[in-house]
């Protein structure tokens, strides 16, 4: 089997679009810089595209100073990162953790831009993956998304409109493993790397929201429900833990080093 990196994606910030990555530095939490940035409300709960599709429209780029975001209508925001402000109480699924608060200017960008009162916040501490012994930042559990490209192929040809690959917001895209491929691995080698397949991704409305548009549809969920519902609920890609640490570059080969046993 010949298998290659073909995408590397880090999400700045939570439920905002993606940044395409040619090369990146892996740490214990995964890509540099990701998840590093989340919206919540004025009682800590985390914001999203699941209740709000308009969050695809921004679009943010960060160099670990500066945030700058762009979105449709209005200037971009460029926002000096905060380490000293006050640290908040704030919840992931339900789940407590703290951010920085980013400062009052940042809040009403984001809350005229939303049409919803929301603060923006830094990550801080220490966030535990629920299994595996990963560590995170404000990912909702894994540090690790990777999808399969020929996953994203097979969906493709069920459906009567092909999607992007970007509808599913991975961090890393293997081209080679076969479509579903990584569902039947558990430690793959990527460059210099080691990743652990831990858990396999729940999928929800986020897949329907174009990463263009914000706008909603049926699909995928409609379509993958007919083939790849597991355990109550619908997968498409694995959640992963890193083992080992290095640096990641596209086209690095892949190297299935241990198969999952059932």
């Amino acid at each position: 089997m010949t298998a290659t990196l073909t995408e590397l994606n880090a999400y700045p910030l939570k439920g905002a679009r993606g940044t395409a990555l040619t090369r990146a530095d892996l740490s214990a939490r995964g890509l540099p810089f990701d998840r590093e940035f989340m919206l919540v409300t004025p009682e800590g709960r985390f914001l999203s595209q699941r209740e709000l599709g308009r969050m695809a429209l921004l679009r943010p780029s960060y160099d670990g100073e500066v945030l700058t975001v762009h979105a449709p209508g209005l200037s971009p925001l460029v926002h000096k990162a905060v380490d000293d402000g006050e640290v908040l109480d704030v919840t992931v699924h339900r789940k407590e953790c703290e951010g920085v608060h980013q400062g009052d200017e940042a809040a009403a960008w984001f809350s005229a831009f939303l049409d919803q009162d929301c603060r923006l916040v830094r990550f801080t501490g220490h966030r535990d993956t629920s299994r595996g012994g990963g560590e995170l930042m404000f990912a909702d559990g894994y540090p690790l998304l990777l999808i399969s490209a020929e996953s994203l192929t097979d969906l493709n040809a069920r459906l009567d409109e092909p999607l992007p690959m970007n509808r599913f917001r991975p961090s890393l895209v293997i081209e080679g493993l076969g479509a579903f491929g990584e569902d039947d691995v558990r430690l793959l080698r990527i460059g210099e790397t080691v990743i652990e397949m831990v858990k396999p991704c729940g999928r929800c409305v986020v897949t329907t929201t174009d990463q263009d548009t914000g706008e909603r549809g049926r699909e995928p969920l409609r379509t993958l429900a007919t083939y790849r519902t597991r355990d109550r609920g619908i997968q498409f890609g694995q959640n992963c833990v890193p083992r080992t640490l290095g640096t990641l570059t596209l086209g690095d080969p892949v190297k299935v080093l241990e198969p999952r046993r059932n």
